[in-house]
């Protein structure tokens, strides 16, 4: 039978290395600060210096270590700046979080070519290529994960945020392949799939779009960037030794209806 030492230990991030993306604020920065707590060394990626710097040195502050690169997903040469800068202050990879995501919205008919490489680069091609970047360090380590953030959106008919949700759709098929074609080498690969969370990209919505997407899940509330912790640190952890390929939805009930 296991003890509490051993239960506890399955959540064990020390002397790990994780990149988040989309690190400096909402899911991200949640991320960032669990995986610090649970004593991994965290890399905060965002497009602003400011936010980065602010995120490391709060982790710091609570005696984590973290490293702020800021990085546009949709750089590919910044991203794989961001894997250097990474093993060049910590020595490895472990941890691949790709929840930096662009949330432009458009109807179909209004779809621009430009909108759709802007879209599609943040939302596919970026955290394919991070992963592919971060690859060779990923199969040196015992304990190496990727989590790939999606939406609960991708379950739905995604009215009017088909854009960004095409997106995390082609996600959530990647993150079936990267499992299956990484599994004998290593390399763990699933998806996150939050509901309405109350972050930034949700609060520039307008109220009434603001309630609709509150009220359509059964708990009648937005979650919060914290409730993705725990399910975050189970994918990155060894409690989630043999999951690989799955996508868990975290939505309250949303996708239910």
């Amino acid at each position: 039978m296991m003890n509490r030492e051993q239960l506890l230990g399955m959540f064990d991030l020390t002397g790990r290395v994780a990149i988040v993306t989309g690190g400096s604020r909402g899911i991200g920065k949640a991320i960032a600060g669990g995986f610090a707590a649970a004593g991994a060394k965290v890399v905060i990626a965002s497009r602003k210096k400011d936010a980065c710097d602010a995120v490391a040195a709060e982790i710091e502050s609570a005696g984590g270590e973290a490293l702020a690169v800021p990085t546009h997903l949709g750089d590919l040469e910044g991203l794989e700046r961001l894997v250097q800068a990474t093993v060049e202050r910590f020595g490895a990879v472990d941890i691949v979080v790709n929840n930096a995501a662009n949330a432009l919205a458009l109807p179909i008919g209004e779809i621009t070519p430009e909108a759709f490489e802007k879209s599609i680069s943040v939302n596919l091609r970026g955290p394919l290529f991070l992963v592919q970047y971060a690859l060779p360090h990923l199969l040196e380590s015992e304990h190496a994960s990727v989590i790939n953030v999606i939406s609960a959106g991708v379950f739905t008919s995604a009215q009017f945020v088909g854009l960004y949700t095409a997106g995390k759709a082609g996600l959530r098929t990647l993150t079936r392949t990267m499992a299956h074609e990484l599994a004998t080498r290593g390399v763990r690969v699933n998806a996150i799939a939050p509901g309405t969370i109350d972050t930034d990209m949700v609060r520039n919505n307008d109220p009434v779009a603001q309630a609709h997407m509150r009220d359509a899940a059964p708990v009648k509330r937005m979650g919060t960037p914290d409730e993705m912790v725990g399910i975050a640190l189970y994918l990155a952890s060894d409690a989630s030794s043999f999951a690989t390929g799955q996508t868990f939805v975290v939505d309250g009930g949303l996708t239910t209806a």
